[in-house]
């Protein structure tokens, strides 16, 4: 169920609409499509109202994950197969074709059936399908789940370049937070039918506005906090069930701060030549595990009593990592302790 949902999409912008499943991502997807009706509001596309136009003349592109190709036709008459449902001249129609298939780079593939491509030509075909009529807003709905992983990071890429290419409007649901930082220009976070939080990707990874889109975007060190206090120029916030206190340069409002979060790679492994750090907060803990993960080492690092921080740090350093059991001593800028809205 959608609740009070206010979300306004300039033209020619990447948004992902990014949440786990049954959070209302597909159901938001429909309504603009046509497919669900909104019990209340409205649905405006360059300012004209769409509650009362079917879903075929809302002028949209849709690719879902199935890619829902024509066995029997070949890629050249799937992709026109949408311009010949809207009765489009036939002199109109190749050069159409041929231009969308370029624009995928599936050049001299038109004469092929489906059977014949690669997964992610297949899902390429469907893209040229729904940009040859040239829609208001192309609406994609997780069209790379059905990928292997690296075809999947190969698709992202062509996808942002075919989006910057054709300056249309793109409109992308998804559960992979990679996928969504990778290509959008703006992630609309969603939770429990409401909006958790939306703006630049880089903005929500460095800022997240509460709890659970700490814990969803990436990776993070959820805290929460028994006292928060300010003294200028910092907010001073002791961890529940230990005597920590962590200074944050982060600005809270009036509102009581009850958890904080701080990114695992912002956590800095001390050495002793780099101790007394001023204004970093700094604190001891026992390692716990190690996880080698190639280019980084994951450390799990017990600061309290029942208080653990996940700390990543860079491989192929001479005096990294320390072994399991071993005390270390932990550095974390005040800037990156954020605060979180419950």
């Amino acid at each position: 169920m959608i609740q009070d949902l206010n979300l306004e999409i300039p033209r020619g912008e990447f948004v992902s609409i990014l949440g786990p499943s049954g959070c209302g991502k597909t159901t938001t997807l429909n309504m603009i499509a046509g497919f669900n009706t909104p019990s209340l509001g409205d649905i405006r596309i360059r300012g004209r109202s769409q509650t009362r136009v079917p879903p075929e003349r809302r002028n949209l592109g849709l690719v879902f994950q199935n890619y829902a190709l024509f066995p029997h036709m070949t890629v050249a008459d799937n992709v026109g197969f949408g311009l010949r449902m809207r009765s489009t001249p036939k002199a109109e129609i190749e050069p159409a074709v041929q231009a969308a298939l370029r624009s995928v780079r599936l050049d001299g593939l038109g004469g092929r059936y489906p059977k014949a491509l690669s997964g992610g030509q297949q899902q390429r075909v469907a893209l040229a399908r729904a940009i040859a009529p040239r829609p208001t807003v192309l609406l994609l709905d997780e069209p790379l789940s059905n990928l292997d992983l690296k075809l999947r990071e190969a698709m992202r890429i062509e996808l942002k370049e075919i989006h910057e290419q054709l300056g249309m409007t793109f409109v992308y649901v998804t559960h992979d937070q990679e996928e969504a930082m990778a290509m959008s220009d703006r992630i609309v976070v969603m939770w429990q039918g409401a909006i958790a939080q939306q703006g630049k990707p880089d903005s929500i990874y460095r800022s997240p506005a509460t709890r659970f889109v700490a814990d969803f975007i990436g990776r993070s060190n959820v805290l929460s906090v028994s006292k928060s206090a300010r003294e200028a120029p910092f907010l001073h916030l002791t961890l529940e069930g230990s005597p920590i206190v962590l200074r944050s340069a982060c600005v809270g409002g009036a509102q009581t701060i009850r958890s904080c979060c701080i990114r695992p790679e912002c956590i800095v492994l001390l050495e002793e030549t780099q101790a007394d750090i001023v204004g970093q907060n700094q604190f001891d803990g026992v390692v716990r595990r190690i996880v080698n993960l190639g280019a980084h080492i994951e450390l799990l690092v017990e600061i309290a009593d029942g208080l653990r921080l996940t700390v990543l740090i860079r491989s192929g350093r001479s005096s990294f990592p320390p072994e399991p059991g071993s005390t270390v001593t932990l550095g974390v800028d005040p800037h990156d302790v954020q605060l979180l809205a419950d």
